[in-house]
């Protein structure tokens, strides 16, 4: 048994462009499809976030449309009320990496509010992929990448491919311009290549020990990948 780090986002809403609040938090299918492909496999899950404060679901990730259907929402909704993992989170500051033989960033808006700006993330991020540990983003987590510093002033993903959320995707969502910035311009912008699919299809990129899946669909292909690296 391997014991898999979960870092969530701890924002309930997003600040837009015209200063309202969106309602957000991360997305269920990102968090419990890896949760459980990975329980399944035997592993063990911590999950961390910003100041150990208990993630918040986005209410609308919920809802049947976007889970098969109410019997499965149901379900979904009640392994996130029921797991003690999601219930005691660890803080970020809290995280050391030599614990973790993998680590997995899911997505939602919340991630864009307090995960891409938080430097305790971005050097754990950057510490993960020098390690060679698997390290997994999918969606909106991606965000987390843009506070990945290294000593230099680089950022530790520049040149790397990878996907996350792209500018169609947002646009179809209907927040595209809403939002202060799009997360595929600022993959883009960091010197990322930024690789990207269909929309809402499964699209996952893999680029050494660098797993990332493009939108909720991304995140079985991303979970089976990170098995495959753990062995």
């Amino acid at each position: 048994m391997s014991k898999i780090l979960f870092v969530l986002t701890g924002a309930d809403q997003l600040t837009l462009a015209d200063g309202t609040r969106h309602p957000t938090g991360y997305w269920a299918e990102e968090v419990v499809t890896p949760y459980e492909a990975f329980k399944a496999g035997g592993h063990e899950i911590v999950v961390a976030t910003p100041g150990g404060v208990v993630p918040p679901v986005d209410r609308g990730s919920l809802a049947p449309d976007f889970n098969g259907g109410q019997e499965n929402a149901d379900r979904v909704a009640g392994i996130l009320a029921s797991a003690p993992e999601f219930q005691h989170p660890v803080k970020l500051t809290e995280v050391d990496l030599a614990d973790y033989a993998a680590v997995y960033y899911p997505g939602g808006h919340g991630p864009m509010e307090d995960l891409a700006v938080d430097a305790d993330s971005g050097r754990l991020l950057t510490l993960a992929l020098a390690s060679g540990k698997p390290l997994g983003v999918v969606c909106h987590g991606s965000a987390a990448l843009l506070t990945a510093t290294k000593d230099d002033g680089t950022n530790a993903f520049a040149g790397r491919r990878l996907t996350g959320f792209t500018n169609a995707e947002e646009t179809q969502g209907g927040l595209a311009a809403k939002v202060k910035w799009l997360l595929q311009d600022r993959l883009v912008a960091l010197g990322a290549d930024f690789q990207e699919g269909e929309p809402w299809a499964p699209y996952v990129v893999v680029d050494g020990n660098l797993v990332s899946g493009q939108n909720p669909a991304s995140s079985a292909p991303v979970a089976d990948e990170l098995l495959k690296k753990l062995g």
